[in-house]
């Protein structure tokens, strides 16, 4: 059987780099590796008789490192305690500090005294050799194994530099006292004295430091969410054993335990009320503002805060299977991944850094071919080299991806991997699951009517005091329905119930009956006054049930409840319907149920009594219509058609069935979340584009101005640093990203 691995992997510097081990290691029989730039992960699929081990070995061949991954935790706050980040600045710093003068004395003839170019090449030399460093470093690695990286073109551009450089120090009369330059935007011919180029080799250093820095600040700033996830964990817990509450940390939290949780604490782990009543605020995983009320026999989901009074929980997942670890788990999943748009990039990087440097070549020759003198042509052949640099593509969509996802995990959207951006762009239809999608899934109480005479709540007092003592799921809407709006109930007496029909007690001292009008009227002679039939007719016209109650012999009113709609579940319709997709309500329920649901959230496409078997043929049908078809469900019964549409999203308050066959989840277990799903999946796929086409542009472009000789190699090392932060930077525009359903 396969297995799946993650491996961190050291030492890429590019997204070259991720495609020479992603390569090696598909090489291996049987193999399936995707490796993330970005992410710096491989995920690696092995066969049987495949390890773990030969993976790495393979990595480590490459010339590159790996090892299985350290959990994401809540220490890891940042950069600043990593050595190689702490390194990395510190190179900056210094090599920024000596460039400065260099640059300085090389475009203003002010500063140009006496051997101002033999003070020039004191301070580049320790920016070339020891600030380039790493880029020598990785480019001789590459070399050694028969491959070409991004920092082969940045090596091969600023050794070129400095050994021109120091040609013409030491044996083409540049280093003659007196000798002066003057910075000029494009490069030209210095007649018969030969320019030095230790100001670009230095600063081009100090630039791509410059990027590699931001990019290493801004794959910290987007990871942030897996941290946030990981700090959201209680670290203790109150355990109760035999009577007496102990403080303990939460790895000895066990299934079964009963564990404590105060007003303002976080609950411990994923649970149930076994006591007491409270308002608990989900917001830090679900993204719900509202805080729920839950009581005793209410599911609880770890690291949300108890925001009233004192429960009690008795332990149902710890450790790895609680919710918050499968989300952390699905994010790092979809992190991890790459999107179809991405392959294209990939392609390209793989093809790129040999076909600059031919070009980088086919510049020098050619120019000297033209007539041009050697400084001419050298200067554009590095201006080719270093401007030519893909770094913006190999992050253009890496970034994006790792933000997006993130950003929708602290919305409670969870998309299971990279491949789902491209869904949500082409969906034009939008299929609901009816009860527990676009409705709550139970019971509530709607309304009550009294008949003349009545009082409306000593009706529904009563009523609700006699099916206190029944497990119908419409007596518990009832029942809870009361205490939400009377409190208290009193005790029923001589209880009796009618096979269905209805049932009978003492409640306060009074007879009272409670069912169908027709069983009030066939066995006790209980007749429903017609104004009260009229009333009861409409609203079992609409779908809802009608309770009759009658007391001491009289007709005394009728309780009404129903399935209700959830409260944005008509916001979100509007909000399909601004995302062009079309609404279609999907249900098991008659058609008059459906027709009700449907009108009062805003749907106008119905397809009712639809068995549970037949919900996969309903959205083939739609498909087979030509519509790219979306499904939103929640229950056992959603679980094929979910995974037969084009796009499948699970309420998170639903089935694990239905969670593992979706492609999103819902934490908030709420419609708007779908809306805004969509929106953040397409808002991630524009980034990535924009970023793609940033890239594409910036290279196809500036490539032919180099090789024509109007681009300073100091001006293309500014360029190429500046478009990989401003791809960085844009992804990390998604952070900005605000839900319908959201604060």
């Amino acid at each position: 059987m396969s297995a799946e691995v993650d491996l961190q992997i050291e030492g890429m510097t590019c997204a070259s780099c991720a495609m020479r081990i992603e390569k090696k290691l598909n090489r291996m029989p049987g193999v399936q590796a995707t490796v993330n730039y970005a992410t710096e992960k491989a995920h690696v699929v092995l066969p049987p008789g495949v390890s773990v081990d030969d993976a790495i070995a393979v990595v480590e061949a490459t010339g590159y490192g790996a090892h299985a991954p350290r959990a994401a935790t809540p220490d890891d706050a940042g950069p600043d305690g990593d050595p190689e980040f702490a390194a990395l600045r510190q190179r900056l710093i210094v090599s920024t500090v000596l460039t400065i003068p260099v640059v300085l004395m090389a475009m203003v003839p002010f500063f140009q005294f006496t051997y101002w170019q033999w003070a020039s090449l004191a301070l580049a030399a320790p920016v070339v050799v020891w600030g380039a460093a790493p880029f020598h470093r990785a480019a001789w690695i590459n070399l050694r194994h028969g491959a070409a990286t991004m920092d082969t073109l940045i090596s091969l551009g600023v050794l070129a530099a400095f050994l021109w450089s120091l040609y013409a120090l030491f044996f083409g009369g540049a280093g003659a006292p007196g000798m002066t330059m003057a910075f000029q935007l494009m490069p030209q011919e210095a007649g018969s004295q030969p320019e030095i180029y230790l100001e670009v080799a230095s600063a081009v250093t100090v630039f791509i430091l410059t990027g590699r820095y931001l990019e290493a600040r801004a794959k910290v700033r987007s990871g942030e969410a897996l941290r946030a996830l990981a700090a959201m964990g209680a670290k203790e817990v109150s355990i109760l054993r035999d009577g007496v509450e102990e403080r303990l940390p939460i790895e000895d939290l066990a299934v079964g335990d009963i564990f404590v949780v105060r007003p303002g604490e976080k609950i411990a782990t994923d649970g149930v009320v076994v006591e007491g009543a409270s308002a608990v605020d989900n917001s830090l995983v679900t993204g719900e503002t509202v805080p729920v009320e839950v009581g005793v026999g209410d599911a609880v989901i770890g690291a949300t805060v108890n925001a009233g009074g004192r429960l009690l929980i008795e332990a149902r997942q710890v450790g790895t299977n609680t919710q918050l670890a499968r989300i952390s788990r699905m994010v790092e999943a979809a992190q991890s991944g790459k999107a179809p748009v991405q392959r294209l990039a990939d392609r390209v990087s793989a093809v790129f850094v040999p076909i600059v440097i031919v070009l980088a070549l086919a510049t020098l020759i050619g120019w000297l071919l033209a007539g041009a003198g050697a400084q001419s042509a050298f200067t554009a052949a590095v201006a080719v080299l270093i401007i030519a640099c893909p770094c913006a593509l190999g992050l253009a969509t890496p970034t994006a991806l790792l933000v997006g996802t993130g950003r929708g995990a602290q919305l409670g959207i969870l998309i299971k991997g990279p491949q789902i951006l491209e869904s949500t762009r082409q969906v034009d239809t939008i299929v609901l699951d009816k009860t527990g999608t676009v409705t709550t899934g139970h019971m509530a109480l709607v309304d009550v009517v009294a008949a003349p005479g009545e009082d409306a709540d000593d009706v529904l007092r009563l009523a609700a005091g006699l099916e206190h003592a029944s497990e119908h799921p419409i007596a518990r809407a009832v029942v809870v329905g009361a205490r939400e709006r009377l409190g208290d109930l009193p005790d029923v007496e001589s209880f009796l119930s009618s096979g269905g029909r209805g049932v009978q007690g003492v409640v306060d001292g009074h007879a009272v009956l409670a069912g169908r009008p027709t069983w009030l009227a066939s066995e006790w002679s209980v007749h429903e006054p017609v104004d009260l039939t009229i009333i009861r007719e409409i609203h079992e016209a609409a779908g809802r049930s009608v309770v009759a109650v009658a007391i001491d012999g009289r007709f005394a009113g009728v309780v009404v409840v129903a399935d209700v709609v959830k409260a944005g579940s008509a916001a979100a319709i509007a909000a399909f319907r601004d995302l062009g997709l079309a609404p279609v309500l999907l249900t098991g329920d008659n058609a008059r149920v459906a027709r009700s649901v449907a009108h009062e959230v805003g749907i106008d496409d119905v397809m009712a009594d639809v068995l549970p078997e037949d919900k996969v043929e309903a959205v083939r049908t739609l498909q087979m219509q030509g519509r790219t078809v979306a499904m939103v469900g929640d229950g056992v019964n959603d679980a094929a058609a979910l995974a037969q549409a084009d796009l499948g999203m699970a309420m998170g308050t639903g089935t694990d069935v239905a969670i593992e066959a979706a492609d999103i989840t819902l934490v908030r277990g709420d419609l708007i979340a779908a809306a805004d799903a969509i929106r953040l999946s397409r808002r991630t796929l524009r980034t990535i584009k924009g970023n793609l086409f940033w890239a594409f542009a910036y290279n196809v472009a500036a490539i032919p101005l180099a090789m024509a000789g109007l681009l300073n190699p100091l001006l293309a090392g500014a360029a190429m640093a500046f478009s990989s932060v401003f791809v960085v930077t844009n992804s990390l525009r998604l952070r900005r990203f605000r839900g319908l359903g959201t604060a």
